[in-house]
């Protein structure tokens, strides 16, 4: 079984890789901007055939383009994490459109895409796959616009397709501007204080080698599709997050809570309905 696997040296996309690799089972496409030498580096680079390309360049012919592979699992979305920016809906949108319209056309049957909690707006509470979209960022207006276009697409071509939507992701290689990272680079300059929110809103997180694992497991069934929540189910404080890294790294700093106003694009208590998630993981014989 062959696997393409697009913004292949993201985030992300570097842990489902690995995943992938992990398995054995798998011819593994590997694709980004990212040039060879920087590519190289990665661990997996000798486990994949990597093609560097630029998914606003349009081909031809996609699915020959990347040797006709039978599974297409797309991590690919820049401008990240601006979330008001622009460039989702006059960019990312389009390009990732006519890139997957493109791949379809041509004979991709297996489409598995990342959406993004965003979608929901400012619903609080459980999220379920089912609740109506209200996206207020123009991130998730882009990415539940293109939900939307996937889905008139599967009127016209037939494809199996999984809009895996994620919610909050931690780990090694994220964002240096994310919480966390602030977080490790004032415990490694020995600050003595953190200046963060109050803390006391609601998320749903998972560690990113978790996500890369529940994103692979979605993406090689098809007994359950459309939109899928990736997440725990599991409410936690932004403050209980942070002492819990805190108590993982041994080292104490003071809490500087409430410096930083709550982000005006989020609602204060929210987190996601992983019925269907655990669905699949039972059907594959796995732990959520």
């Amino acid at each position: 079984m062959k696997i393409l696997v697009t913004g292949a040296t993201g985030f992300i996309g570097n842990y489902v890789i690995k995943e992938l690799v992990k398995r054995n089972l798998f011819e593994i496409i590997a694709t980004s901007l990212d040039p060879l030498n920087k590519v190289k580096n990665f661990e997996w680079f000798k486990d994949v055939k990597y093609i560097i390309q630029d998914l606003n360049k349009s081909k031809e012919d996609y699915f020959a383009f990347f040797e006709n592979p039978d599974i297409l699992i797309h991590l690919s979305w820049q401008s990240l994490p601006n979330y008001k920016s622009l460039f989702h809906i006059e960019r990312n949108l389009f390009t990732n459109y006519f890139f997957i319209k493109n791949i379809i056309k041509n004979g991709l049957k297996n489409l598995n895409l990342i959406g993004t909690c965003l979608e929901y707006g400012m619903q609080e509470g459980s999220l379920s796959e089912n609740m109506v979209t209200n996206p207020i960022t123009a991130y998730g207006l882009a990415k539940d616009t293109l939900r939307k276009f996937i889905e008139e697409l599967n009127k016209t071509f037939e494809f199996n397709y999984k809009w895996i939507r994620l919610f909050y992701v931690y780990g090694k290689g994220q964002n240096p501007k994310s919480l966390l990272p602030q977080l490790d680079r004032a415990l490694d300059n020995n600050e003595v204080i953190f200046n963060m929110s109050q803390g006391d809103q609601l998320r749903d997180y998972l560690p990113v080698e978790k996500v890369a694992e529940y994103i692979v497991e979605i993406s090689l069934q098809n007994n359950v599709n459309g939109i899928i929540n990736c997440c725990s189910g599991e409410p936690i404080s932004i403050k209980k997050l942070v002492e819990n890294h805190l108590n993982k790294r041994k080292i104490n700093i003071k809490l500087n809570l409430g410096y930083y106003p709550y982000p005006d694009y989020e609602p204060m208590a929210f987190w996601g309905d992983n019925t269907k998630l655990k669905k699949i993981l039972t059907m594959n014989n796995q732990d959520i």
